[in-house]
């Protein structure tokens, strides 16, 4: 009878050990899950300001830059089509082609001494310049947390867990190869 009673508790044990375990797994994935949320969030605020930046930078750069036309509407296309991206990964990708144009923007206006000379055009780039940086480390801060959960989907034991409540991926926010390239500046007219 008392080995019965042993072995009984010990199965009880070993459940509430496996209960504890199972939940405080599912916790982690969850937590790590919104992080990713929240830094996806944190960039998106930096996105938002970048968008509103960028009508007043165009309309302050028209006047100067009339053999520039090409450059101002891949720029404004790129960012209405930021704005009309439904999900994260069409986001991310709209937002990585606005990233290129805005770096031919600037390798543009730095060949129009005009442009830099003009304070209200200064004072727009500089203020798109620190939200790019902005933008960077969100970037930065988001991957850091993207992965981290992605790897724990795939670690064991928590595979298990992801695998019995189908949690999925979160994509990582990459640089495109073409923002990756420094913008040639030419000074020579």
């Amino acid at each position: 009878m008392a080995v019965g009673w042993i072995i009984g508790i010990s199965v009880g044990v070993i459940l509430i050990i496996l209960v504890v375990w199972f939940i405080a797994i599912y916790n982690s994935l969850i937590t790590l899950k919104k992080r990713g949320q929240n830094a996806w969030a944190q960039i998106d605020v930096q996105l938002n300001r970048r968008h509103d930046l960028i009508p007043n930078l165009v309309n302050s750069v028209k006047g100067y830059m009339k053999f520039e036309q090409e450059t101002l509407q891949k720029v404004i296309d790129a960012r209405s089509k930021a704005l009309s991206s439904a999900n994260i990964k069409d986001k991310m990708n709209a937002e990585n082609q606005l990233t290129g144009a805005l770096g031919r923007l600037i390798a543009v206006f730095e060949r129009y001494p005009e442009l830099k000379a003009n304070q209200n055009v200064a004072d727009l780039m500089q203020q798109l310049t620190d939200t790019e940086n902005k933008i960077a480390y969100a970037r930065q801060f988001y991957n850091d947390i993207v992965t981290r959960y992605n790897t724990k989907l795939l670690v064991f034991p928590a595979n298990i867990v992801a695998n019995i409540f189908h949690f999925e991926e979160l994509p990582l926010f990459e640089v495109p190869q073409e923002a990756r390239n420094v913008p040639k500046v030419d000074l020579n007219f």
